[in-house]
């Protein structure tokens, strides 16, 4: 996915609307990716799934923990994309108590095989989820790519977590930053690309 655009999809969200009234004071919202990547740097993260023991005890809350050090970094937001409907993912934001991380839910999967990142999950009964993985994506375009290894649709993998942690984009960013050119096996970009992405003017 290096130097390609993320696809373009719209996500369906949940968003608070006290005009509703009720216990359950929220209406559907249709939230195009072109406004979630376009014009910004994004931190993107994905995994198998809301309430799954690796992403919910280590991936989640350590993105979590970092957002603060990755928006000093020149990151503009931080989101959590899964295979799940937006009332899951809302769920598990509160069970986990997340203030910071926002969460895309990818309920039908469309991201996530555009992305070349939908695997089958069918020896534990969760069908089609997101392979594990983390992105760089600056004004719409993939600039570092942190994919775990061995994807696979049969399970023989032991859910690996590591490639994609923050601390992995967090030394891409330092690179970056200082100015050593981030050659590393996360970014192979034609040169120019970041100078390029970097001088286009940013949203508020």
């Amino acid at each position: 996915m290096l130097n390609r655009p993320v696809p373009k999809v719209v996500f369906k969200t949940r968003v608070r609307d006290e005009s509703i009234g009720g216990d359950n004071p929220f209406r559907w919202s249709n939230l195009r990716s072109e406004d979630v990547f376009e014009g910004r740097r994004i931190v993107l993260f994905s995994l198998p799934g809301a309430f799954t023991p690796t992403c919910t005890t280590e991936q989640c809350p350590a993105f979590e923990a970092a957002y603060d050090e990755l928006r000093a970094l020149g990151v503009d937001e931080v989101y959590c994309l899964s295979v799940n409907d937006a009332f899951v993912m809302y769920q598990w934001a509160k069970h986990l108590g997340l203030k910071k991380l926002k969460l895309l839910p990818d309920g039908s999967g469309d991201f996530t095989r555009r992305m070349g990142m939908l695997v089958k999950k069918d020896h534990l009964g969760f069908g089609q989820r997101s392979w594990r993985y983390a992105a760089i994506v600056d004004d719409g375009i993939v600039t570092a790519w942190f994919e775990e290894p061995g994807i696979n649709d049969e399970g023989t993998d032991d859910d690996p977590y590591g490639e994609s942690s923050p601390e992995k984009v967090i030394a891409w960013l330092t690179e970056q930053n200082d100015g050593s050119g981030g050659k590393d096996e996360h970014s192979h970009e034609e040169p120019g690309v970041i100078d390029w992405l970097r001088s286009k003017p940013t949203a508020p």
